[in-house]
C-alpha cells in the first residue's frame, strides 16, 4: 500500500489481511489515479480554482450554496476539527443529521482533513449508534441539534465517544467555524489508498457490517457508472430519497453531482408522497429512489408537473418489471435499475438508456465484470442459475469482521444475489441466495412471487419467505400489506393464488398467505425478509407443538 497520510492509523491496522482481499480492476483510463489524493480537491475544490465557484452545488428549503461558498463551509469544520477539536488525520468522525447542506459539508470536511466519515441514518437510536461507535473506535461526533437526544444517550452507553459538538438552534460547530482565518484549509496529503469512510451496511441480514472506503472509491463510482451508464451533465438537478449515510444516497447526493459540477437539491424530509411535489417545485431532472417508492407514486404522475424529470434511477432492491413498465408508461421515462450494494460502495450491473430491458439488472458497468458461478466457482453456461460473483476498481474489505471471507473469495466479490446470465450477456436477477426457497425439490425465488403479487390491484406490498413444512421441507409464504378497500379473506386469498398460478409455474403459488400491517423494513427501506423467515419459523413451531 501507498504511505498513509493518517496520523492516527486504526482504520489501516483494522483492514482485513490483503489476501482476503478481492482483485481490484483499474481497466479503464479514468481509473488510473495519482498515488497521493484527497477526493475533496476532486469533488469541490477544482470548481473554484476553475473559475467555476459560481455554480450551483446545493439546493435546500433555508440556503442555496455555490461551489465556492461550499468549499469555505468545508475549509471552516476541518478548521475547527483540526485547531479546536484535537482531531489528527486518521481519526473516525461520526456524523448524524438528515439531509441538508451542513450534513454535506461536514461528510466532506472530515474528509479533506484527513480523516473517516461514519455517516449514520438518523432514525437509529442509541443503542445502534453504540454499536457503531465501539466498533470504529470513535472519540468525536458531529451532529445537528435536533438528533441530540439520542446522542446524548449514546455517549452514556459508548464511553469511547468523548465529545459531541452540534450545529443548529445556536450550536457550538457554528460559533467555531465563524473564527477569523478559518475560510482557507489545505487538504490533508492522504494516499489514494487512505480509509476516508466507513459505511455500516443497512442490517438486511443480521448485525451490520462496517465497510472501508478509500479516497479512490469515491471517485470510481463516478469515473465508471457515472460516466458511462448514468450520463448526467453539469446542469441537471439530483433529487433522491436515499440517506446521505446510505452509499446509494452519497452518490445519488454528493458523488455523482459534484464530480461533474452539477447541483444535488437537500430536502431533510422526502417520502414518497413528497417525492412528486419536490421535483416539481425544484426542476430536479435526475432522481434516485427504491422501487418501492416509483410503485407508489407511479398513479399521481399526472398530478404534478414533472417535466424536468429526464433521468430516475433504482436500486437497494430489485425493480419489479411491472413497476419498470408503470412507470415507463406514466412519464416515458426508462428507468436505469442497478444492483450496488455498501461493499461494492455504489452500483456494478446496470445499462445505459438506450440499452435497458425491462425486467433485467442489465451489463456490466464499463469498469466491471461479473458472471454467474455453482457451488465450485465454476462459470455456469448462459441461462443456468447461480451466484452472481463480481470485480472491479471497488470490493468488499470489512472492518474487523470474520465475514470477510464469505463475502470475498477467490478473488471475487459474491453480494449474496442469485442471477442468471442470458446469452446476451444481460443479468436477470432471481433472488438472495438466502431468499431462494425448497419446495418438494423445487428451486422458487421468493421475489419472483413478488412480483406477480404486486402485479394484483389489491397488493400494495408483499414479502415472500420459506415457511418450514413437514411434508415439503418448506412452502412459499407471502406476508401481504392490501392497498385500501380490499379485505383479507378467505375469498381474496384464493383470488390471489390462483392469479399467481395462472401467471408463473403452479408449483410456486403461495401456499400460506398473511395479511399485515406493515412489513419489516430497514432505515434505507429495504425489505427484511429474515426477520419475515424468523416468523414464519416461530409460527411454524407453534403450530407443531
Amino acid at each position: 500500500m501507498i504511505r498513509s497520510g493518517h496520523t492516527d492509523t486504526f482504520a489501516r491496522d483494522n483492514l482485513p489481511p490483503q489476501d482476503q482481499w478481492p482483485e481490484f480492476l483499474f481497466t479503464l483510463p479514468e481509473l488510473q489515479y495519482p498515488d497521493r489524493l484527497n477526493c475533496v480537491t476532486e469533488f469541490v475544490d477544482k470548481w473554484v480554482t476553475s473559475g467555476q465557484g459560481d455554480r450551483t452545488a446545493i439546493v435546500s428549503p433555508n440556503e442555496t450554496l455555490t461551489y465556492a461558498q461550499l468549499a469555505e463551509r468545508i475549509n471552516r469544520i476541518a478548521n475547527v476539527l483540526t485547531r479546536d477539536l484535537g482531531f489528527v488525520p486518521g481519526n473516525r468522525v461520526l456524523l448524524r443529521s438528515a439531509n441538508n447542506p451542513t450534513m454535506i459539508a461536514a461528510y466532506l470536511a472530515v474528509m479533506k482533513a484527513g480523516g473517516v466519515t461514519v455517516a449514520t441514518m438518523p432514525l437509529l437510536r442509541a443503542k445502534e449508534l453504540s454499536y457503531t461507535v465501539k466498533k470504529a473506535k470513535i472519540k468525536l461526533a458531529l451532529c445537528d441539534r435536533k438528533l441530540g437526544d439520542e446522542m446524548e444517550k449514546t455517549k452514556a452507553l459508548a464511553p469511547e465517544l468523548e465529545r459531541a459538538v452540534y450545529w443548529g438552534e445556536g450550536g457550538e460547530l457554528e460559533a467555531l467555524m465563524n473564527k477569523p482565518g478559518y475560510e482557507n484549509f489545505t487538504a490533508c496529503d492522504t494516499a489514494i489508498d487512505d480509509v476516508c469512510l466507513i459505511a455500516f451496511t443497512s442490517g438486511t441480514t443480521g448485525e451490520p457490517k462496517g465497510t472501508m472506503h478509500f479516497h479512490r472509491d469515491m471517485l470510481a463510482p463516478c469515473d465508471s457508472y457515472g460516466k458511462y451508464v448514468l450520463q448526467a451533465s453539469p446542469d441537471d438537478r439530483f433529487i433522491g430519497s436515499a440517506p446521505l449515510a446510505f452509499t446509494f444516497g452519497l452518490g445519488g447526493h454528493v458523488l455523482f453531482p459534484f464530480r461533474i459540477g452539477a447541483t444535488t437539491i437537500q430536502l431533510e424530509k422526502l417520502t414518497p408522497d413528497e417525492l412528486l411535489p419536490a421535483i416539481e417545485k425544484y426542476k430536479a431532472t435526475v432522481v434516485f429512489t427504491a422501487p418501492t417508492a416509483y410503485r407508489a407514486v407511479t398513479p399521481h404522475v399526472g398530478k404534478h408537473d414533472i417535466s424536468s424529470l429526464r433521468k430516475c434511477v433504482s436500486a437497494g432492491e430489485a425493480l419489479p418489471k411491472a413497476t419498470f413498465e408503470a412507470w415507463k408508461k406514466a412519464t416515458g421515462i426508462t428507468i436505469l435499475d442497478g444492483i450496488g450494494g455498501t461493499e461494492m460502495m455504489h452500483i456494478f450491473i446496470g445499462s445505459p438508456e438506450g440499452q435497458v430491458r425491462g425486467g433485467s439488472t442489465g451489463q456490466p458497468v464499463p469498469g466491471y465484470v461479473a458472471k454467474v458461478v455453482d457451488d465450485n466457482y465454476n462459470e455456469v453456461p448462459r441461462g443456468t442459475i447461480g451466484r452472481l460473483a463480481v470485480k472491479g476498481p471497488t470490493g468488499c474489505r470489512y472492518l474487523d469482521d470474520p465475514r470477510q471471507t464469505k463475502y470475498v473469495q477467490h478473488g471475487w466479490n459474491f453480494p449474496g444475489d442469485t442471477y442468471v446470465q442470458d446469452a446476451d450477456g444481460y443479468f436477470w436477477y432471481q433472488a438472495r441466495s438466502d431468499d431462494m426457497i425448497i419446495s418438494s425439490g423445487y428451486n422458487i425465488a421468493g421475489p419472483e412471487v413478488e412480483e406477480v403479487l404486486l402485479a394484483h390491484p389489491a397488493v400494495a406490498e408483499c414479502g415472500v419467505v420459506g415457511a418450514p413444512d413437514p411434508e415439503r421441507g418448506h412452502i412459499v409464504k407471502a406476508y401481504i400489506v392490501l392497498r385500501a378497500g380490499h379485505s383479507g379473506d378467505a375469498a381474496l386469498t384464493k383470488t390471489l393464488q390462483d392469479y399467481v398460478k395462472n401467471t408463473v409455474a403452479p408449483y410456486k403459488y403461495p401456499r400460506a398467505i398473511e395479511y399485515v400491517a406493515s412489513l419489516p423494513r430497514t432505515q434505507t427501506g429495504k425489505l427484511q425478509r429474515f426477520e419475515l423467515r424468523k416468523i414464519a419459523e416461530a409460527d411454524a413451531e407453534k403450530m407443531a407443538s
